[in-house]
């Protein structure tokens, strides 16, 4: 059976105010070309399907769209929802379109319950697990106090429960939406951490053939079995490396993966360049970066007049201004954020405390510190979802 793997489309979102509508739409056009021209046996979105719980008007109605002219193909698609999405709202009528083989798993409840497909070789079950916030799902697994490995976890209990009582030989996929250990993240994807850990051992997933990741926007490969798709645009600049594409993956008879990048339509280049202005404005090493969307980081000693204004005379798509002054490390003038750059919100906390008192906190204060940020992040996803 082929699969196309796919997710984070992200729809809806832009990139430093630069609207991405219409490239999202120009991505719909090459997944189906490519569902055409590879023979797809079925489509795979590892959630994140919107940008906002409450997605914009266009960005509904490219998903209407797309969801038509899959449905048209008459290829199946399952797709599960992401820490970006409101499971509740992307999953309005899902009983209705699944009958035009659009399968939304967004329910924590059904994610024992999978959508089966055959091929030549016999059945293949495919489980979606939508994103799992631990403290929104915790009542389901019955259980009073989780992190993301023990939801996982048990939602994968429940898969390999269900895969168990099927016909010897029966194939298996799982959808799922999580940060796995051994991925590399990138500075646009949402901060998951719950009590101060975010991922997840990939042996959470033991027993089934392969595995769709969704989260994280780089494509990689954690085994030969469990791999992310990444984001089919990039995000943010420090996705100006990623090569942006989707995973072609045959399943073999006997459970087997192979599986071949398909790469993804690129609306424009990312560059990131660093240096005095004087230096950029003049260094023809940078004249391939005139058409592309460009960050600059300014060295100066001293904050350019006009900068941004500058730049763009020689850069006409410049989108990002930085400024990190070259300076030695103790200088007192260093800025707020180079000091913070790298650190997460449980570390910043600590060392405020630290600053403020002249001690750092103890082993109970720290929890303190991260219950609280956990309910913070916690009533966000609820939010969402209400």
């Amino acid at each position: 059976m082929r699969l196309l793997h796919t997710s984070d489309w992200h729809l809806g979102r832009s990139f430093h105010r630069v609207g991405l509508l219409d490239a999202q739409a120009a991505f719909v056009d090459h997944l189906l070309a490519t569902v055409r021209a590879e023979d797809v046996d079925a489509v795979l979105v590892a959630g994140d399907v919107y940008d906002r719980a409450l997605p914009s008007l266009p960005a509904v109605e490219l998903f209407d769209r797309t969801l038509h002219r899959l449905a048209d193909l008459g290829v199946p698609t399952v797709m599960i929802s992401g820490n970006h999405d409101s499971g509740r709202r992307l999953g309005v009528a899902s009983g209705l379109i699944d009958r035009a083989g659009i399968h939304l798993r967004t329910d924590p409840a059904g994610c024992a319950t999978p959508v089966v497909l055959a091929d030549a070789h016999g059945p293949v079950a495919l489980y979606g697990l939508p994103y799992l916030e631990p403290a929104l799902v915790r009542e389901e697994f019955a259980m009073e106090r989780a992190g993301h490995t023990e939801v996982l976890s048990a939602a994968m209990e429940r898969v390999r429960a269900d895969l168990a009582a099927r016909p010897a030989g029966t194939r298996s996929v799982v959808l799922a939406h999580a940060f796995v250990a051994g991925g590399t993240p990138s500075d646009s994807e949402r901060d998951i951490t719950v009590g101060g850990v975010a991922a997840v051992p990939a042996g959470v997933f033991d027993g089934v053939d392969y595995v769709a990741l969704g989260h994280l926007h780089g494509s990689q490969t954690i085994t030969e079995r469990v791999r992310y798709s990444g984001s089919p645009l990039a995000y943010s600049f420090s996705e100006a490396d990623h090569r942006k594409s989707m995973w072609l993956v045959d399943l073999g008879a006997d459970g087997s993966v192979t599986a071949d990048r398909i790469d993804c339509p690129v609306p424009r280049r990312l560059a990131r360049i660093r240096g005095r202005i004087e230096d950029l404005l003049a260094d023809p090493a940078h004249e391939r970066h005139t058409d592309a969307w460009v960050e600059v980081t300014l060295t100066d000693p001293y904050r350019p007049h006009d900068a941004m204004a500058r730049l763009r005379e020689r850069f006409p798509h410049a989108l990002a201004l930085a400024f990190e002054p070259e300076r030695v490390d103790d200088d007192p003038l260093a800025s707020y954020a180079e000091r913070l750059r790298g650190r997460t919100d449980r570390q910043i906390a600590e060392d405020f405390v630290a600053h403020v008192r002249g001690t750092a906190p103890d082993t109970a204060e720290r929890a303190v510190l991260r219950d609280a940020l956990d309910a913070v992040r916690t009533d966000a996803a609820r939010a969402e979802t209400d």
